[in-house]
């Protein structure tokens, strides 16, 4: 079949060549993906000759703190810089191998709107690497690297640094929108009669402030009614839950202190101290934890302060290059980067040592290194992360 579309191709006039390119792609796509199919599913698949692999090589990210506290004075950039730059310490990949940069955020600040681009600007990568941001809830982050790794997929780039960042030290509060429009107005005004005129008109409701809403816009719920709504569902109870959230708190903190959140670097604050790990770690207990109110559903829903994730402010990233170790990026096989995905909706990454040097299982080394940013007391946090990935070209 595939050799008849052709030979009609080839019989077309010149002005359907466009045509023909685009026919004869979908055919080798086609083929590829045919190919791909009948192959059996095994580890074995994932590096066949002549087809890229993408692979994360290596990840970074500074201390998760709560807001108000060490990163209250920063801006979100300033947070996503660190992490670019504790990034390309770690590596010494060099700035001008990377070929685009990806960030996600939820709550942007509208001085900085494109989030990714002013990092790496900070971090110093030349004005001509491409870089956007992306916003999709709590998995913003997830989804810039989704993106990178399409961008690699898609034959786009070879290197690709995706990563997110979140503040909640300094969220956008606005005027409301009375007070929005009437200033507005007000700047159109030509004469002083017609600012007078608009002045008066203001009333005390209108310097009643416009915060951020955590709820979803189209359903005005929260994720904590959520949780509540799927614990129901599910019928995990209040004692289950707490159970993990004081699990993922022991685990967190053995894990801060026996060396293993490996992938966290320090962060000098301008004229503050020097960070140098997570601030949220907190290990209660059952009694302590049982004494608290339902947060959302209340009287009876199952969801506390303290089996909850906390909301972070964050920036991570990865790099996604198609010759990973031909550029000097490190071996992918031996990296040892495992990504978590929190229950909370945020990501956290653990990074673990070379196979020759692990002492603990992959499994124990990941649940500990992954519980720091699990479930713990109520509370907003700052952080950063940026992640290394690599396409691979199988030999």
């Amino acid at each position: 079949m595939s050799s008849m579309l052709t030979n009609a191709i080839r019989n077309l006039p010149a002005s359907s060549a466009w045509a023909a390119r685009i026919f004869a792609r979908s055919l080798s796509c086609s083929s590829q993906l045919q190919a791909a199919a009948v192959q059996p599913k095994t580890k074995k698949t994932l590096a066949k000759s002549g087809v890229k692999n993408i692979v994360v090589v290596e990840g970074v990210r500074i201390p998760f703190l709560q807001s108000g506290t060490t990163y209250a004075d920063l801006m979100p950039h300033d947070l996503a810089r660190a992490a670019l730059q504790g990034l390309l310490n770690r590596t010494s990949v060099p700035r001008d191998v990377v070929d685009y940069i990806v960030y996600g955020t939820v709550i942007q600040e509208v001085k900085t709107s494109n989030v990714a681009r002013e990092a790496a600007l900070g971090a110093g990568f030349s004005d001509k690497t491409p870089a956007h941001t992306v916003t999709m809830a709590c998995i913003s982050s997830n989804q810039a690297m989704t993106t990178g790794v399409g961008l690699i997929a898609a034959g786009q780039c070879d290197v690709v640094v995706a990563g997110g960042v979140e503040l909640m030290s300094d969220v956008p509060i606005r005027h409301s929108r009375k007070m929005r429009k009437t200033m507005l107005t007000l700047n159109r005004a030509k004469t002083l009669g017609q600012k007078l005129a608009l002045i008066s008109k203001i009333r005390p409701d209108y310097f009643a402030p416009e915060l951020p809403a955590v709820a979803e816009f189209s359903t005005s719920e929260t994720m904590g009614h959520s949780a509540d709504r799927l614990a129901a569902a599910f019928a995990v109870s209040r004692r289950e839950q707490d159970e993990y959230a004081l699990r993922s708190h022991t685990l967190a903190k053995k894990a801060q202190d026996d060396g293993l959140l490996l992938d966290v670097v320090p962060f000098k604050v301008p004229g503050k101290e020097t960070v140098t790990k997570d601030n949220g770690v907190r290990p209660s207990s059952m009694e302590q934890m049982g004494k608290l109110k339902p947060a959302f559903v209340k009287p009876y829903g199952t969801v506390t302060a303290a089996n909850s994730s906390f909301l972070l402010q964050r920036p991570w990233g990865c790099c996604d290059p198609s010759t990973g170790p031909a550029l000097g990026l490190g071996d992918p096989q031996t990296s040892g980067l495992s990504p978590s995905i929190q229950p909370g909706g945020s990501l956290c990454t653990a990074f673990l040592p070379p196979a020759d040097q692990r002492s603990r299982s992959v499994r124990e080394l990941r649940s500990l290194g992954s519980a720091a940013v699990s479930r713990v007391r109520s509370g907003c946090v700052g952080r950063a992360v940026a992640v290394l990935c690599a396409g691979v070209l199988a030999q």
